[in-house]
């Protein structure tokens, strides 16, 4: 009897997730008039200056949108921006929501099912990291080639029906090779700088210590961060293509004399927004 009764409320959970996911995008797409969504981007911690030109701009509050989580970090405004990027239906998330904010991860990664529900084909998604690299300072952008789940859970964990994708979906090219090279190619063509990484993400919101900082290099890791692991393994899921962007707020624990603080990650991100706008313009025209 008792497994019958977890079972009934594993099915319930759900149904419940999926009618959020819907609820939440067909009030979208009343806003939007029925236009077709093709790209979403995500903006992280000190980007909310970083928002491509659209045309026909509109700006929701996550407040306002039935069933989204409200971030409560600063440096997340919380707004939703629909528009059009070249002609191509476009949504910013400008602000995220975390793991470490109390969210289950089916919670952080709702608008990211939102999206998908709306059309998205591809998501670019950014956020602030640590670096793990001497040659890595802050202020460098990072376009991700990989990375590393360390935070101990998994986005698809109870959504393994049909409903939400594919069950097991392959994570050999979680970032894409091609949109990888378009990005690199824009970015030559914009005189920007940009390196190549593979990013860590952890559960937060302490920063790292240093014996996990050095257990990260000896595993490959190039940069470490709280986010945008649980968003790029439910968009994979879906068969949305995805590019990460990072951006080096700091040096990681251990490798800078100065300690790490959040209101210096959101100073510097400022300064990083204007080159990552001028990136991500560039991208929602090709991809």
């Amino acid at each position: 009897i008792l497994g019958t009764i977890v079972f009934g409320c594993r099915i319930a959970l759900m149904e419940n997730y999926l009618d959020l996911v819907r609820s939440s995008a067909s009030f979208l797409r009343k806003t939007i008039g029925g236009k077709q969504l093709e790209v979403g981007i995500v903006l992280g911690s000190g980007l909310s200056n970083a928002v491509p030109f659209l045309d026909s701009r509109q700006e929701i509050p996550y407040s306002e949108i039935p069933g989204f989580p409200r971030t409560t970090v600063q440096g997340h405004r919380g707004v939703l921006i629909l528009g059009n990027g070249k002609g191509k239906g476009t949504a910013v998330m400008q602000g995220r929501l975390h793991f470490y904010e109390g969210y289950e991860m089916r919670e952080t990664t709702l608008p990211i099912r939102v999206l998908k529900e709306l059309g998205m084909k591809t998501l670019l998604v950014t956020s602030a990291v640590g670096s793990l690299r001497k040659g890595m300072k802050p202020g460098t952008l990072v376009l991700l080639k990989d990375h590393i789940n360390f935070m101990g859970h998994n986005p698809l964990r109870g959504l393994m029906g049909r409903e939400f994708g594919v069950p097991f979906p392959d994570m050999t090219q979680a970032y894409d090779l091609e949109l990888r090279k378009l990005a690199l190619g824009s970015a030559r063509k914009l005189k920007l700088p940009v390196k190549e990484g593979v990013f860590v993400g952890v559960g937060g919101p302490s920063y790292e210590t240093p014996a996990e900082i050095r257990v990260f290099q000896k595993l490959g890791a190039d940069v470490v961060g709280m986010s945008m692991v649980p968003e790029v393994i439910a968009a994979r899921q879906m068969g949305v293509r995805v590019l990460g962007i990072s951006w080096v707020a700091n040096m990681a624990s251990g490798l800078a004399r100065t300690s790490l603080k959040h209101p210096d990650v959101l100073t510097l991100g400022e300064a990083v927004s204007g080159r990552l706008k001028l990136l991500l313009e560039a991208l929602v025209n090709q991809v």
